[in-house]
């Protein structure tokens, strides 16, 4: 289940002790965090190698997994506090399962000119002019992480957006990193395809960007707190959310206008390719960056929508609502404390 841990260093900080009391006088409270050491999860790292946490009292402990969906019985389980989730059919049986999750702040999100998700196709169908538009998408075969996915969603909305239904295409479930090999054998002919594979696709000339910006503002990947850091380690839960937004503002500095070239992006670059393998620091000059909200917030209609996207395809194992998964309260706290988002000046 676990793969390995890395443990942040952390003492209590003067902010803390201003804001908590007593607090930096106790022993600093423990906070398992499950990561999958993905590109989205440099908020953690920033937060634990600029200080963040330990300025909150908090010692943080990053959990690796494979994959986000292995993070939602330990959550519930109490046997990790925070997780990094998807917006996904899996979220909503998982909390109809009575597994107690709240989705509390964004991870990954696309507003415009963040679209780390882009459609790609095969560059060959392009080059030939087999493939023109979205329509002619019709009948070939999308590759796909799997059911109940976000990029599911999305590429229903971009089909629909062209006149073709979710059906009208062969749907091919093979995940991000083999998508970059499928496209050079002529397994799949498209594939909503994450950063950094999407950059490493058209690198190598196998596939394209086809659609960038397709279904702005989609609410991809989330923060997740497990019910009993909720309820029985608010008050850590909370000085957990200053410390991860501050981070999140970092990452929006660093990614102004959706490129890799902000304030601070050299420092932000290096933290992630430590944490993610990645060893072409070339590759980020083309990603695209995911967007995380300054404010911690989520995108409340584009849940609703996907959601009404997994309802009416059957991924639900009983009616759902996005309220029931969503607590933004720690977000809306967060704020309070370190006041509204400015953007840094280059």
């Amino acid at each position: 289940m676990f793969l390995k841990t890395t443990r942040g260093l952390a003492a209590a900080g003067a902010l803390a002790a201003a804001l908590f009391g007593s607090a930096a006088a106790q022993a600093a409270d423990k906070v398992k965090v499950g990561i999958n050491n993905v590109v989205s999860d440099v908020v953690f790292h920033l937060g634990v190698e600029r200080g963040f946490f330990a300025e909150q009292g908090l010692e943080v402990e990053l959990v690796t997994f494979d994959s986000g969906p292995k993070m939602i019985a330990p959550l519930g389980a109490g046997q990790i506090d925070v997780g990094a989730g998807a917006s996904s059919a899996g979220l909503y049986n998982a909390a109809a399962r009575g597994i107690d999750i709240k989705v509390v702040a964004d991870k990954g999100s696309t507003p415009v000119h963040f679209d780390y998700m882009p459609l790609m196709v095969r560059k060959d169908l392009v080059d030939s002019g087999k493939v023109k538009t979205v329509a002619d998408l019709k009948g070939l075969k999308i590759g796909s992480v799997g059911p109940g996915a976000a990029t599911n969603a999305k590429l229903a909305h971009i089909l629909g957006a062209h006149g073709l239904t979710y059906k009208d295409v062969n749907h091919i479930y093979i995940g991000y990193p083999q998508q970059i090999a499928a496209f050079t054998t002529g397994a799949i002919d498209a594939a909503i395809t994450t950063e950094p594979s999407a950059t490493q696709a058209a690198n190598n000339n196998v596939a394209v960007r086809f659609v960038v910006d397709g279904y702005p503002n989609q609410q991809v990947a989330v923060l997740l707190y497990g019910g009993d850091f909720i309820a029985k380690r608010r008050e850590a839960a909370q000085r957990f959310m200053v410390a991860y937004v501050k981070a999140a503002r970092i990452f929006n500095d660093a990614t102004a206008g959706g490129r890799f070239d902000g304030k601070g992006a050299p420092e932000v670059i290096k933290t992630i390719m430590r944490t993610t393998g990645l060893k072409d620091a070339e590759l980020f000059a083309k990603m695209i960056p995911n967007g995380i909200n300054p404010d911690g917030a989520v995108d409340m209609p584009s849940l609703a929508a996907d959601l009404k996207f997994f309802t009416e395809n059957g991924y639900l194992e009983r009616p759902a609502r996005v309220e029931d998964v969503v607590d933004a309260s720690f977000a809306t706290a967060a704020v309070k404390v370190l006041g509204p988002y400015k953007a840094a000046q280059n």
